[in-house]
């Protein structure tokens, strides 16, 4: 009896709401899972077929018909809600630390809070609001960040005392926190009704919704989605959406061709009591103590509590899974920490009587955040799933974005880090899925400080340099499952303390970067980029020159040897991706994108380039070694080890030449630097990397040179004002908006994407305008650092937030980028920003509720990097055009 309390009211509250869905499932009753006969046939043809009746798929096509797409077939292998939603513990939080989560957190609370009035189905929703607890300063901290980030989106939100945790929640133990973050307007759902509640709107709506249906794989043809096959016959359709939850990855696979979706399930364990002897207020806050790694809220008089335990124990890594989840094999000795944790935190619970322990699978994914958006390699296939335990919470905002994706082509927000094609091909092994997502799930509770890095499914992708560098001292960080050097750290320097350094403020390597920074100023530097993705793009004609005119806002039309900074823009105008071109040929071309850009760029190129026999599009990365030589040095390098003048006479900025290297030939240089710095990228054919690196070490001994990693990059880049795309720039920022009007060709002699959007902010102005900010009364040593995400403000007004930030070692202070908004005070309409705005402005920049001076520029500084000049010294009100 105590297992079916689980049901939910699935079969009845639903189906007698909606007396049209109770007709076409009468005969669907049974908890069997044979099959039956089913009255209403599939169709034979739908726009957009949905996998998955559970509160992700249920969302999206709740968010399809609300856009006026009628022609929908919702599937399900079992019953509506009967998966990981009908186990969801349905606490609907918003405190998120990444934007984006946020806000769908938010849009879900709005949504779920008058779903039960529009469809007449109860939902449970109940306004508890949410108690974070800090047992340390350092989480403190981290909850005053987000705190930050909530009170700027108009979500109530405070920084509280113990005391008040005590008096919101008379039964917490208080004796070891610092401090809490209440969040009044958070809420509990029951998760299976909100699904059946966005079920029965979608029905409402002329969405068809069958049960007891699987898929058996979807058919793609020509790079596109043509029908799903059912055990039931064929829908042939123009999308599919792939909301299988934890079968998402099997169901991906199951085609000729098939879609990666990375992601792998755990057991999860909550337990349930019986109501105490005085029965909990149905409004009493939800708890949660991710220090001791568990959440805690009300259920029917009693408690539900779980938590995210240190060793969590993967399941159905052979593909093995079941119809409908049943209850998972209780395990006591599992759970033991989080009920002694449970207990610590709530003493007078001891004596409660327990109901079950609860142990259902969730699906976690490689990154901890959730997976959406179109396939790479198939048009028309999306996906939907991986929530990391936060269904719940994401349900309603994920299901909106995903349909706006699918009718627009694009959804109302950057959701670039959820985007399935972050991942590649290598994240889908189901061996390092199972060791990520036992790493993934103790992080769901770990504090995570500026600059942490997973520590499984390492060395997968790695330079042909790795070992060498690896003994001078590297310390590595992954981007897209490529290693890359943070920093090298010196002969003699303590390893251990440097390698477990996590902290909000002055970080250990600081000292250590200052050197790699200083001698790529002074001397030269040699950075590994080999990660950067590279395509080469050619034709036997004209092809591959007008492709790219009309997908690149520059002017690629340029002589051979020239390289190109351009933007590949979308019809708004935004960045798609953000890349440097070479002309190696009349009919050649060669291209460096960010690294996360693998995936993605080849996808954009791939659904728009002409289908040509005569044009070749080749992804490179793997063959070509990439060494960033940084510094005034770098030339006398260079000419020694080419016998070739390489000065700015013989080899102009934004220049590409093939040369010999040493004993090497037909490497590719190129006079950039991707920091503002002098210098070359010198891309080496993998086989003579070794030869190459040594030759430039060995040579560049006279010069000082040195190894140096990507901090040191990233502080080069931020104080000379470059905007990085994943970081600065994405789908929504266009160069209009970043100062990148110069890389724009309006008059190019023939239209580009997104050139009528930049044409109307050309003239009507732009309502966002990137911004520099140096930090005026900030102590490096002893305050709180700005990282990423931090809120600014302009006489007293919130503005933006920050995208990047570096401390400055030519300035001797913190830099951070960002966008700035014009907001009208009274009706909080976007207004265009202009020059003056931005000059005007008295700005603060707020880290972690602390507020902060600061200096806005629209341009970098240019005498300051001739010379070091101290802090004092620096004049911050000229601006020059570097």
């Amino acid at each position: 009896a105590a297992r079916m309390f689980l049901r939910l009211l699935s079969d009845i509250q639903w189906r007698a709401a909606h007396p049209k869905w109770r007709r076409m499932t009468s005969s669907q009753r049974s908890t069997s899972t044979t099959a039956e006969p089913h009255p209403i046939s599939l169709p034979a043809q739908a726009q957009v077929v949905i996998c998955g009746g559970g509160i992700m798929g249920t969302s999206v096509a709740y968010h399809l018909s609300k856009m006026g797409w009628k022609d929908i077939v919702l599937l399900e292998q079992g019953r509506l809600a009967a998966g990981t939603t009908r186990f969801c513990a349905g606490i609907v939080s918003t405190a998120r630390p990444m934007s984006i989560e946020l806000k769908m957190a938010h849009y879900s609370n709005k949504l779920y809070q008058q779903l039960e009035q529009e469809t007449g189905v109860q939902t449970g929703y109940m306004k508890t609001g949410s108690i974070s607890l800090a047992q340390t300063q350092d989480r403190l901290i981290s909850l005053k960040r987000i705190a930050s980030s909530l009170n700027v989106m108009g979500i109530p939100c405070e920084i509280i005392s113990p005391k008040k945790v005590l008096q919101l929640h008379p039964l917490i133990n208080i004796h070891d926190l610092v401090g809490a973050m209440y969040v009044p307007e958070d809420a509990l759902v029951s998760s299976a009704n909100v699904s059946l509640a966005l079920a029965t709107a979608a029905s409402r709506n002329g969405v068809q919704i069958h049960e007891r249906t699987s898929v058996s794989h979807v058919t793609i043809q020509k790079g596109r989605v043509t029908g799903v096959e059912t055990d039931r016959g064929r829908i042939q359709c123009e999308f599919f959406v792939n909301c299988a939850g934890q079968w998402a990855y099997e169901l991906g696979h199951s085609g000729e061709e098939p879609v990666h979706i990375p992601l792998h399930a755990c057991e999860h364990f909550y337990l349930l009591t019986h109501p105490l002897k005085e029965p909990l207020s149905s409004s009493l806050p939800t708890v949660v103590d991710p220090d001791g790694r568990i959440y805690i809220r009300n259920w029917q008089g009693g408690i539900l509590s779980g938590g995210f335990e240190k060793n969590p124990k993967p399941l159905f890594t052979e593909g093995r899974n079941q119809l409908e989840i049943q209850n998972l094999q209780e395990d006591w000795d599992h759970f033991g920490p989080l009920l002694d944790a449970l207990l610590r935190r709530m003493p007078g619970l001891e004596a409660l009587q327990i109901m079950q322990l609860v142990n259902c699978p969730e699906s976690f994914t490689p990154d901890m955040r959730c997976i959406m958006g179109e396939s790479p390699t198939a048009q028309g296939y999306f996906v939907l799933a991986g929530m990391n335990s936060a269904g719940i919470s994401y349900g309603g905002g994920a299901g909106k974005y995903l349909a706006e994706w699918i009718v627009n082509g694009y959804p109302s927000e950057n959701v670039w880090p959820l985007d399935l094609k972050r991942f590649g091909t290598l994240q889908s092994s189901r061996t390092f899925l199972r060791h990520r997502v036992m790493e993934v799930m103790p992080l769901m509770c770990d504090l995570k400080v500026p600059r942490w890095d997973f520590q499984t499914g390492r060395q997968l992708r790695t330079s042909p340099l790795y070992d060498r560098l690896d003994a001078q001292g590297a310390r590595w960080m992954e981007k897209h499952g490529f290693e890359r050097v943070k920093y090298f750290v010196p002969p003699g320097n303590d390893l251990l303390d440097l390698d477990h350094s996590k902290t909000f403020y002055k970080p250990d390597w600081f000292d250590i970067v200052g050197s790699e920074v200083k001698c790529c100023k002074e001397a030269v530097c040699v950075i590994d980029m080999s990660s950067f993705t590279k395509f080469e793009i050619s034709s036997t004609g004209d092809e591959a020159l007008e492709s790219l005119q009309y997908l690149f806002s520059n002017d690629l039309d340029v002589p051979v040897g020239h390289v190109v900074h351009t933007g590949m823009l979308n019809e708004k105008g935004g960045y798609e991706n953000d890349c440097s071109i070479a002309r190696l040929s009349k009919r050649s071309f060669f291209m460096i994108s960010p690294t996360d850009q693998q995936v993605r760029c080849w996808a954009w190129l791939k659904n728009r380039l002409p289908n040509d026999s005569n044009l070749v599009m080749e992804d490179v990365t793997w063959k070509y070694t990439a060494l960033n030589l940084i510094g005034p040095r770098a030339v006398d390098v260079l000419s020694e080890l080419s016998y070739a003048p390489m000065t700015a006479e013989h080899f102009p900025s934004l220049f590409c030449k093939e040369m010999s290297v040493g004993y090497a030939n037909g490497i590719r240089v190129m006079s950039i630097t991707h920091t503002g710095e002098p210098g070359f990228v010198l891309y080496i054919p993998i086989e003579y990397a070794l030869h190459v690196y040594n030759e430039v070490m060995n040579m560049g001994q006279k010069y000082g040179i040195r190894n140096a990693g990507y901090y040191a990059l990233r502080s080069l880049r931020i104080e000379k004002f470059f905007a990085f795309w994943g970081q600065d720039l994405d789908a929504f920022t266009t160069p209009m908006e970043c100062g990148r009007e110069f890389q724009v060709k309006l008059d190019k002699g023939m239209q580009f994407l997104g050139q009528e959007a930049l044409w109307e902010q050309k003239q009507n102005g732009v309502y966002k305008r990137f911004t520099m900010f140096i930090l005026e009364d900030h102590d490096t040593d002893m305050d709180l650092w700005p990282w990423w995400g931090e809120p600014i403000f302009r006489n007293g007004r919130y503005v933006g937030k920050t995208t990047s930030s570096a401390y400055s070692y030519t300035l001797e202070r913190h830099v951070c980028l960002g966008f700035v908004h014009h907001f009208d005070e009274k009706t909080g309409e976007k207004l265009v920003v202009t020059t003056d705005f931005i000059n005007q402005g008295e700005y603060e920049i707020d880290i972690a509720g602390q507020r902060f001076q600061a200096k806005a520029k629209l341009y970098p500084f240019s005498s300051l990097f001739t010379q070091r000049r101290r802090k004092d010294e620096v004049e911050l009100s000229g601006y020059q055009r570097e």
